[in-house]
Formats: C-alpha cells, structure tokens, sequence
C-alpha cells in the first residue's frame, strides 16, 4: 500500500508546485505593466479631476456664481449708495483691455412667470453657452418667487452665471421684460463689468460662430434675426442691410409666403422704430464711461432706463454700427416664438 500512495503523493505535489509556478508567472507578467509607484497612478488622476487649469478662474466661478436679490426700485438699481464706489466683481477680463478673442461675453437672459418651457429652455441654451470659448458671463433675472428651481439648475450647467432676483408685479410682459433688462444693465454698470453685451432670449438659437463674431464689436453691432412662429408656421426676417460691414438700411420681410432672398430698395427702411431686442450687442462701457458717450453722469440714476437709453444711442448715429457678419448676409441668430406677434421689439 506505502509504494503504491508515494506515486499519488507525488503528483499532488507536483500538481500544488505547478499550479504555484502559473500564479507567479501571472502575477509577473501583469505586474510589468503596473506603475513603479502608487503615488504616480493617483497623483495623476488627482492633477487632472480636482486642479483647474487656471486657479484665478476657479475664484472666479465661486464670486461670480450666486443668486442676488435686487432691492425693489422702479429701474432696477438700488444695489448701493450712490456715492459707494461699485464693490469689485472677479471676471476674467472684466477689467482689464483684452484682444478680441479674450473679449469678455456678458450674457443676459430675461424670463416670464409661469413659463412651463422655460427651465427646458433655459437648460438648452445652457448648453449652447458651455460651447463658447471663455470668458462668458450669463446674467439671468427672474422673479423671485420663481427663482429656487432655477437657481439649482444653473449651479449644473458649468456656465459662469450671475442670477439676479427683483420682487415687483407686472401685468404687462413688456414692460416686465424691460425692467428685467435694466436690472441686467444696472448690474453691470454698478459693477463696472467691462465686455460685449447680448440680450439672449431663452427660446434663441444660434450658430456658435455668432459668438466669435460680436468679440469684433469696438462700440455697437448689429445682424439680421430670423424671428420663427412655431404656432403659425412664419418666418419673418428683421435686421440690418449692410455693405462691407455698413449698414444701408433695414428690413423686415415675411418669408412664410415669399420664398425670394431678393431685398428691393422699396422694400428697406432707412430707419427702424426698435432694433429687434436679440438683433444687436454693444460695448458696456456705453454703461459708465460718460466722457466717451457723452452721457451726463455714470451714477446711478433711479430715473435712468437704461434699455431704452441703449436703444436711442445706437438709433442716433448709424455710423456707430458694425453689420455682423460683414455683409449682413447670414442668419446667425433665430428667435422662436409661440404664437406671439410678429416682430419682437420690445
């Protein structure tokens, strides 16, 4: 019995032997392709997820992202004395000269009550936003009822934002949107936030290359918007007719019906009543340096509406305004409607 359990014996212990040499042949081989260190493998993916690329911006993003309430005044001002110097607001290049392509891109979005599209809006042209080349700045102005969902959605969107509140009651949707855009401007002024203003609707859509272009802009700019009627199935044209970036007049054509591109010199108007609110940008500086528009004072001025001092200046002087693109021949910027009048001015 002894000789015959020595064989088994044997091959057990060749079996355990063999089946140890695989398992250390393995755990070398694949080790080889381990790092020498495991500080190397997490130091790496540390540099990489929690390090920004530029600390400053990181400060920034933390002074710049937040919900402010605006203290209740009949053009939205009311953010200090007076007398008060503005409190610094950290944006990259809000403060400083910048070439164009460094320009600083101010943002501002207007909402309505009750709007059961807008937070799906809103998310959309979020992300329209995050495409855009740095520095971008997204003023938001709300109601502040409506304001706590919104402001949890914009701490998502990985867009630098400034969200600002009022508490007044409207009953007229214009004159609300007025006064929310003079809460905008307000901002902006009393903040010295030196870059390229843009009233950007919640329901526009934009070709991205649009952004790049009212960089360009030294004072004011202007295009052509196409102004889209989902519910009735109309698109109107409404903007500028321009010549190596000069404007020459303005239109205002249905398309719905007329499908030609050609515009005749009876179908311009030397000059619109309104530029379309989504139709032009200009150079915030407009906002607080009185020696170069020639306004009065740069002080806050309770009785001062801003938009509407936005829309004489540029309307005074033609020559002021660059056409974008350099033609005016390309729709960069489409506003869509639900059923609302054809154009939207105000």
């Amino acid at each position: 019995m002894g000789s015959v359990d020595r064989p088994k014996k044997r091959g057990r212990l060749l079996k355990k032997a063999l089946l140890h040499f695989a398992l250390c042949f393995v755990m070398g081989f694949f080790s080889g392709f381990a790092p020498r260190s495991t500080a190397t493998l997490f130091s790496g993916r540390r540099a990489e997820h929690l390090v920004p690329a530029a600390p400053t911006k990181a400060v920034e993003r933390l002074v710049v992202n937040s919900t402010v309430e605006i203290p209740g005044s009949s053009s939205g001002r009311g953010q200090g004395s007076p007398h008060d110097p503005p409190p610094p607001l950290q944006v990259a290049g809000a403060g400083e000269p910048q070439s164009p392509s460094q320009r600083l891109l101010i943002v501002v979005t207007t909402t309505r009550a009750g709007d059961r599209l807008q937070d799906a809006l809103l998310r959309r042209l979020a992300h329209t936003l995050r495409l855009v080349p740095p520095p971008l700045l997204w003023i938001v102005v709300q109601d502040h009822a409506d304001a706590l969902a919104t402001a949890a959605m914009l701490r998502t969107t990985g867009v630098m934002y400034r969200h600002l509140t009022f508490k007044e009651n409207f009953t007229d949707p214009a004159v609300e949107a007025d006064h929310q855009r003079n809460v905008a401007l307000s901002h902006v002024e009393y903040h010295r936030l030196s870059g390229i203003v843009h009233f950007a609707g919640a329901s526009n859509v934009y070709d991205l290359q649009f952004f790049d272009k009212i960089r360009e802009i030294e004072s004011f700019g202007t295009w052509p918007v196409a102004v889209v009627s989902t519910n009735k199935k109309r698109v109107v044209v409404d903007g500028p007719i321009c010549h190596s970036s000069k404007v020459k007049g303005w239109i205002l054509k249905d398309l719905s019906n007329d499908k030609s591109s050609l515009v005749t010199s009876t179908a311009m108007n030397p000059k619109p009543p309104k530029i379309n609110i989504s139709g032009f940008a200009f150079n915030s500086s407009i906002l607080w340096d009185p020696e170069r528009w020639g306004r009065p004072t740069s002080l806050p001025d309770t009785s001062q509406d801003s938009i509407k001092f936005v829309h004489e200046i540029i309307l005074e002087d033609e020559a002021k305004l660059k056409g974008i693109p350099a033609d005016c021949s390309k729709i960069m910027v489409w506003h869509m409607t639900r059923g609302i009048p054809l154009p939207i001015h105000h």
